[in-house]
């Protein structure tokens, strides 16, 4: 294949892929959506229902995203800073896709709970997290279409509040259960949502380390490396 040509397969190939990316991106953050707003609605069927499709959507993708990345490995032999662009996408397409089974998990817990409020606070605190969790994986998105690793200490910043969220929930939960005005099974339903909302923040740090990497060569390999506690390594 002529030198000329085969830059324009790969840079074609690359472009589908980024707009590959954007639209995984796109689909998670809207399962993520979907999923914080059956904690605002007794029983939102609708949107549960849209999670579960979504959930499949992301998954499909995920796989095409994949074979891409296997398939401009393997034919163009990219090196540097493309290279780890698409190892890079690789990495993210599987954060997403948790993001996106997260959010399904989420639903089957608002189904089972039905009409059930639960504890109020704790619900609260568990929509919060929802909505931060979508504000860091759009900021994360976005750092990746834009290469730019500048926001990711911001992004790795926003997990604390969330973190702290999470364990406000936590407490109060397994206090309800103890005092016995939360029955058992409603509290560890809440206790595994609580985790689930947790975890989409965690992915979305992740995507953010990924995206420094792509970036710069530089692997954080803590999120302390990102606040200075820790010097970043190349791995």
């Amino acid at each position: 294949m002529p030198v000329e040509v085969e830059r324009k397969a790969f840079s074609a190939g690359l472009q589908e892929l980024n707009e590959n990316m954007v639209t995984l991106a796109e689909l998670a953050e809207l399962a993520i959506r979907k999923a914080v707003s059956t904690l605002e609605t007794p029983s939102p069927v609708a949107d549960g229902h849209d999670v579960f499709t979504l959930d499949q959507e992301i998954y499909g993708l995920k796989n095409q995203v994949v074979k891409s990345c296997v398939d401009l490995i393997a034919l163009h032999a990219p090196v540097a800073r493309d290279l780890r662009t698409i190892t890079t996408s690789l990495e993210i397409a599987t954060d997403l896709d948790r993001i996106g089974r997260y959010s399904k998990d989420i639903v089957e817990i608002t189904n089972m709970l039905g009409d059930v409020a639960g504890p109020v606070a704790a619900r609260g605190n568990l929509i919060k997290m929802g909505n931060l969790a979508i504000d860091m994986v759009d900021r994360a998105v976005d750092a990746f279409v834009q290469r730019n690793a500048e926001p990711v200490v911001d992004i790795v910043r926003r997990d604390d509040p969330i973190d702290a969220l999470h364990d406000e929930v936590f407490r109060e939960i397994i206090d309800r259960m103890s005092d016995q005005s939360l029955p058992p099974r409603i509290g560890a339903e809440f206790i595994l949502c609580n985790r689930y909302f947790e975890r989409l923040a965690d992915h979305a740090v992740n995507i953010g380390l990924h995206v420094t990497y792509m970036v710069t060569g530089v692997r954080p390999r803590v999120k302390g490396d990102l606040r200075g506690e820790a010097p970043g390594s190349l791995q």
